[in-house]
């Protein structure tokens, strides 16, 4: 986007957002460094990978996550606004097949649950985590039931987005930081931050500043023992390790970026200014899928070398075979 024009369309469906994935189930004490079937859909294909499948049926789908364990994609339903606390908000499971296991599987409002806006999602052993609005929740993904949550309101959370877990079990979340009026103007009264949730479920800010760019995607580089972190109201790709002040631009873009994968030790976003999927190869960055209008937060299926993509203000969810 122009991150208003961006944001002025989600506002109408949704949310702005993206996430991170599987963490180490071990908890230490130890700082937070990071250490070393054929599918029913026509194929499309492009210069660098083929979609198989499309999936129908999400509400606001903002955020699909591949759970290698069960085999299974979690994927995040805001239905309704991204800062609605209006507690109908849902997880699905979607089976790599293209199938939905089950389209409501956590959902709020029922089984004790409560589910406002569900973004960023990320996996720490069994338990799912989910970034929304201002908390962090966290349930069993084999059974759905509710298992803890985590106020971020006290800190002045604004719009937590997506998550990434060190190898510690310390979970980080982004907080982009925007709000939008009655007619679905985007504002950004910030600030920008990234918030750490301690395995103790003690909340800190880790590094905040303009320097962050409306932050929204975030994920584990281990190889690289960092953080990289995408901006939503700029063209940075951000790297930033516990410790440090403030992030390094490490390349840039096309802007307006949500989710973000390491695949094959490369850095991939998500788009919604260009509609891209884009790799970076160092700083230069090559488009391997084009035309997916309001890429959220991506997912990889790495048994099956596959790129999960929600589609936001389309309801629906695209798998892609990547070459």
């Amino acid at each position: 986007m122009r991150a208003t024009v961006l944001c002025t369309s989600l506002a109408a469906l949704a949310a702005c957002q993206p996430v991170d994935r599987r963490g180490s189930p071990q908890r230490s004490q130890a700082a937070d460094t990071v250490t070393p079937a054929q599918l029913q859909a026509p194929p499309t294909t492009s210069s660098r990978a083929t979609k198989v499948a499309t999936v129908v049926g999400f509400l606001t789908p903002e955020s699909v996550l591949d759970d290698s364990a069960q085999d299974i994609y979690f994927v995040s339903n805001i239905n309704g606004g991204p800062l609605t606390k209006d507690n109908n908000g849902f997880i699905s499971r979607l089976r790599p097949d293209g199938a939905i296991e089950v389209l409501k599987f956590i959902e709020g409002g029922r089984a004790g649950v409560t589910l406002n806006a569900p973004k960023g999602l990320a996996l720490l052993g069994d338990t799912l985590w989910v970034a929304d609005i201002d908390r962090q929740r966290a349930f069993n993904a084999r059974t759905g039931a509710a298992i803890d949550s985590v106020r971020l309101d006290s800190l002045g959370a604004v719009f937590l987005n997506d998550i990434a877990i060190a190898p510690n079990g310390a979970i980080y979340v982004t907080d982009t930081g925007i709000r939008f009026d009655d007619v679905g103007n985007v504002l950004h009264p910030g600030p920008d931050r990234v918030f750490r949730v301690g395995p103790d479920r003690k909340v800190t800010v880790a590094v905040r500043g303009d320097t962050l760019g409306w932050p929204n995607g975030i994920t584990l580089d281990a190889v690289g023992r960092r953080f990289i972190i995408v901006q939503y109201g700029g063209k940075a790709i951000l790297a930033w390790k516990p410790g440090d002040r403030a992030p390094t631009v490490i390349a840039r873009g096309a802007g307006g970026f949500d989710g973000v994968e390491m695949i094959g030790g490369k850095i991939v976003v998500s788009s919604w200014a260009d509609s891209s999927i884009t790799r970076f190869d160092s700083t230069q960055g090559t488009k391997i899928i084009t035309g997916v209008p309001s890429p959220a937060d991506i997912g990889y299926d790495a048994k099956r070398n596959r790129l999960l993509i929600p589609i936001l203000t389309g309801n629906r969810v695209e798998i892609w075979q990547l070459q």
